[in-house]
């Protein structure tokens, strides 16, 4: 099975390259984020003619997230529990929810596109809101593998967080000054690791960036950040035989700041083996 994470930025703008991508390189399950439009809205027609069928979620031209797979989504869930919303002047935990997240199982396996609040800078109630939320989403990975300790489970999708110095190249973003680098946000990410996730990319891919800035040449000057990620339990990683970070996307027509990033899976074990046994 061949897993694809794809901050599109606007899947209507971006629809053809998005599905031909998906065709070209044989993807099974693409989790995107930033669609920017409601359900109703989505392209479903491009994806149906090319073999998925799409479940999606978004409120408004903002955030949003789907799911397009060859195989059925199965147990499809809108949110995690504990999952905090977020508005301008609202504190509480009665807060409207954002369109960030949503799940379901394709072939046994549990996959999550999230969007990982921005945080926008040190000083904003997002950011507060941002490290809530990924506590939250320690609290449901924790909680879930502790049931499940075998569930072959995947998050994937824009964290907004570069958890290594050598994950950011952008110099517009510095420590103590911007978000994505700060203290907080990368031990909110090493505490997903801490219950159980794996960073399933980086032992295959060790170095390369995910987005780039569109402004002050960014890409051509290879001035970029490791953000997109595809964290999975420890079923899921020892799966995992191939990884690939499709910098090439970002090049053309109307790219999107982020490219794809995919890993491969070979499911089963000697069990499921279909060759006739020999005594």
């Amino acid at each position: 099975m061949r897993i694809a994470t794809w901050n599109v930025n606007s899947i209507r703008a971006r629809v053809v390259r998005t599905v031909d991508f998906c065709v070209r390189e044989d993807v099974d399950v693409l989790l995107m984020q930033e669609i920017k439009c409601k359900p109703e809205q989505f392209p479903y027609a491009q994806f149906e003619e090319a073999g998925y069928t799409v479940e999606a979620h978004g409120l408004n031209q903002w955030n949003g997230v789907a799911i397009a797979s060859r195989e059925p989504i199965e147990d499809l869930q809108i949110g995690f529990p504990g999952m905090p919303g977020f508005a301008k002047g609202h504190d509480g935990p009665d807060a409207p929810q954002e369109a960030r997240a949503i799940g379901g199982t394709v072939d046994g396996v549990q996959l999550w596109s999230l969007y990982v609040p921005n945080g926008r800078s040190l000083d904003d109630p997002h950011y507060t809101y941002k490290l809530a939320w990924l506590e939250a989403l320690r609290g449901y990975t924790a909680d879930t593998l502790r049931q499940n300790p075998d569930l072959a489970l995947a998050f994937t999708g824009d964290f907004n967080i570069a958890p290594t110095d050598a994950d950011n190249g952008d110099p517009t973003v510095v420590e103590g000054v911007s978000t994505h680098v700060s203290p907080p946000e990368r031990e909110a990410f090493q505490a997903l690791l801490g219950v159980g996730l794996h960073d399933t990319v980086r032992p295959l891919v060790p170095t390369g960036y995910t987005y780039w800035d569109y402004k002050q040449l960014r890409f051509p000057r290879n001035e970029g950040m490791r953000i997109d990620f595809i964290l999975g339990s420890h079923a899921f990683a020892d799966a995992v035989v191939a990884a690939s970070i499709h910098r090439d996307e970002r090049k053309g027509e109307i790219p999107s700041d982020h490219v794809p990033v995919t890993v491969d899976l070979e499911l089963g074990g000697p069990d499921d083996d279909d060759r006739p046994m020999i005594f």
